[in-house]
Formats: C-alpha cells, structure tokens, sequence
C-alpha cells in the first residue's frame, strides 16, 4: 500500500484530501496540506496572491507538506521559486524519496523560463515597445522587397541575351490590362484634376491681377509632377491589388508548386512580363495623364479667363522648358517597377487562404501608393537642389 506521503502514486480524490496552504512563523515558511490537480483553483488563487519577492528572506520548511503532484508542484514553485524550492526539497531529509525527486524534476524544467510580470506595463513602456516591433516590421519588409528586387533584376539579366525566352504572350496581354484598359479612367481623372487646378489657380491669382499665370501653374505642375503621380497611383490601386489576387490565387490553388515541379521559374514565368509591361505602360499612361490635364486647365482657362487654347498654348512653348517633361517622365518607369514588384512581391507572400489574399492585396495597394508618393517626394527635393 502506497504511502500517504507519495506524490502521485496516492488517489488525489480521497476525501480527508486538505487543500494546500502555506504560513509564516518566526521568518520560516511552512508548506502545509495536499498540493494536488484536485485543489488546483485555490492553489492557484494562493500562488497569484503571494510574491516570491516577498518570501525571499524566508527559511522554506517542507515537513507539512503530505501530498503532491506535477500540478501542485509547479503551483508551489511558482509561489516560492525553482531554486529554493529545489534547495528546499535537497535539504529536508525527512521528505520521501518519490516526492523529492517529482519536486526536482518539476523545478528543473521551470528554472530556465522567465519569471512571468503580473505588473501591467506602463503606458511609456507598451508605448515603445509597440514602436520598436513596428520599426521591425518595416526594416524586416523592406528587407525582403529588396531581396525581391534583385531576384527580379537578376532573372531579368540573365533572359535579357536569351530572346526564345521572352514570353511575349504574357507580356502584350500584360500591356492591354495595365496600359490600354487604364487609358479612359486616367485621361478623365487628370482632365478633371486639371479643371479643378486651374479653377483654384485663377481663384487665388486673381487677387493679385496675374491671372495669365494659371496657364503656367497647369503646366508645370502637371509636366512635373500630377501627370507621372496621378497616373502611378490609379496604377497602384487598379493594377498592383490585380498582380496580387492573381498570384494569391495561384499560390491558394497550389499552382505555384505546379510551376515549380514542372522545372518553370515563376519569376520569369509571372514576374517579368508584368514588370516589363508595367514599364511600358506607365510612361505612356503618363504621357496621356499630361495631355489630359494641361486640356483641362485649357478649358477653364477659355470658361473663365478668355485665354484661347492657342494663347494657352503659345504661352507653354513659351515660357515652359523641355525639361520640366523630361523630369517627369523619367520617373514613370521607375515607379512602375515598384508597384510590379510590390504586388508580385505581395502575391507571392499569400498563406493558403481567401482571407490572406484579401490582406495582401490590401497591403500591395497601400505600399505602392506609400513608396510612390515618397520616391516622388524626394525626386522633388532631388531636382529642386540640382537645379532642374
């Protein structure tokens, strides 16, 4: 018959079984009662009201202790602490050999885990915490796309001297999608910017009698800036959220890993055409995004101001120089290859489910727009200190 002091070898459900319950006398601790699974609530309950920190001075007294188990154990060194319960248990000669051995087993496997804080954290501290997982996120993320990046650069490198390996079919379908079927809703979108520019343009001009000016203000800022930005960020949100779902829903449908058995790259089979069409398309969608937008101004220019579409133009052969273009059209492919990258990049990130892609092509959106307006931002700072 066991003994009533061996741990896990005697029922936990007789009933003269006694919660366990600790006191303090003349400095020492005393462990008294069963600490079994069968009192786990108020065990837990004595642990979570009581610090180790608090019983740190206290001699740890065992000889109470009847019963225990795994359960309990953890419990009691939760309360006092691995080390000194293991000390403890080491020390008392009068504990049974089953119990000491289950209190040591216990206490080494919870010596090497961190000590839980039941203190709430601070606002200051959960403040810069949140700030530092954040900026970790961002460097990891950007770490990856330009991991991305120069995948892509190198598989185009090395098919660039190859031409029977240039998938054309992929690559003009890929220019109608982006470039002509983006053509109608960027051509109305800048022509109204441009209204809406030239309007407030000849509203604040006005009170300083230099109204002819708003035909310069059109110009330049959509040379410079609007056509090439407009027409990124239509892209973005109309093109880079499409690359996503598409290779979202081939990774889902396990497509991808068909394409890989089948020996195929899937960044020169997906990637590359999109990448290429996207720098094509962009610039022209560009091109338009400027046209549209200076016949715009034009028209609210001839509505309200009287200036003729042929003063309007005469005055940017005039007065506007060929590299304000210049300075915006350049940019274009730069752009389009971002936002290609992006959300081929972010299709490929998709976890096997509906919801993830939905996650993703929301991300590749944000991105694109982010990273669009932000090389512009410093395009802008770049060429205003080179003087162009």
């Amino acid at each position: 018959m066991p003994s009533p002091d061996s741990s896990e070898q005697t029922n936990p459900q007789q009933p003269t079984s006694s919660p366990g319950s600790v006191s303090v006398e003349a400095g020492t601790l005393s462990v008294n009662g069963d600490w079994l699974l069968s009192h786990y609530r108020s065990l837990s309950s004595l642990a979570s009201s009581m610090s180790s920190r608090d019983l740190i001075k206290l001699s740890i007294n065992l000889s109470g202790l009847t019963r225990i188990d795994t359960a309990g154990a953890s419990q009691l060194a939760s309360l006092i602490g691995p080390e000194r319960l293991l000390e403890a248990a080491s020390a008392d000669s009068e504990l049974p050999r089953e119990t000491s051995a289950l209190i040591a087993a216990v206490c080494e496997a919870m010596k090497n885990q961190p000590e839980a804080d039941r203190r709430s954290p601070s606002l200051v501290w959960s403040f810069v915490t949140g700030t530092g997982q954040k900026v970790e996120s961002i460097f990891r993320l950007l770490w990856i796309l330009v991991g991305f990046i120069g995948q892509t650069l190198g598989t185009l490198a090395w098919n660039l001297p190859r031409p029977w390996r240039w998938r054309m079919t992929p690559f003009v379908a890929a220019v109608h999608d982006t470039g002509l079927n983006a053509l109608p809703i960027v051509a109305l979108l800048t022509f109204l910017v441009g209204a809406v520019v030239a309007f407030l343009g000849a509203t604040v001009l006005d009170d300083f009698g230099a109204t002819i000016y708003t035909v310069n203000l059109v110009a330049f800022s959509f040379l410079r800036e609007f056509g090439v930005l407009l027409a990124a960020i239509l892209l973005a949100g109309r093109t880079a959220s499409a690359f996503t779902a598409h290779i979202g829903a081939m990774k889902v449908n396990e497509e991808l890993d068909a394409i890989r058995t089948l020996g195929l790259n899937p960044i020169e089979l997906l990637v590359l055409p999109r990448v290429m069409a996207m720098m094509v398309s962009l610039p022209i969608l560009t091109f338009v995004g400027m046209i549209s937008g200076m016949v715009g101004g034009a028209m609210v220019c001839a509505l309200v101001l009287d200036i003729t579409p042929t003063q309007f133009m005469a005055i940017v052969e005039r007065d506007i120089a060929l590299q304000h273009f210049v300075v915006g059209i350049v940019k274009a492919p730069i752009f389009a290859f971002l936002i290609a990258v992006i959300g081929c990049l972010e299709g490929f990130k998709v976890a096997g489910s509906a919801q993830s892609v939905g996650e993703h092509t929301t991300s590749s959106v944000v991105q694109s727009i982010f990273m669009v307006i932000l090389l512009d931002s410093i395009a802008a700072l770049f060429f205003m200190e080179m003087g162009w």
